[in-house]
């Protein structure tokens, strides 16, 4: 016999992966970022200028 659905805990479990791709994604995106931000800053202070 197939076994009951639990339809919350489900949702709450696609949502809670989707959160920490998200905030993966994100913590990825910051990291390369302030790498960025370190090169340029080693290359001039403010970055280029006009």
């Amino acid at each position: 016999m197939a076994r009951k659905p639990n339809y919350n805990f489900e949702r709450q479990e696609r949502e809670r992966l989707k959160a920490a791709k998200a905030a993966e994604k994100a913590a990825e995106k910051a990291a390369e970022k302030a790498a960025k931000r370190a090169e340029a800053g080693d290359a001039g202070e403010d970055g280029p200028s006009n």
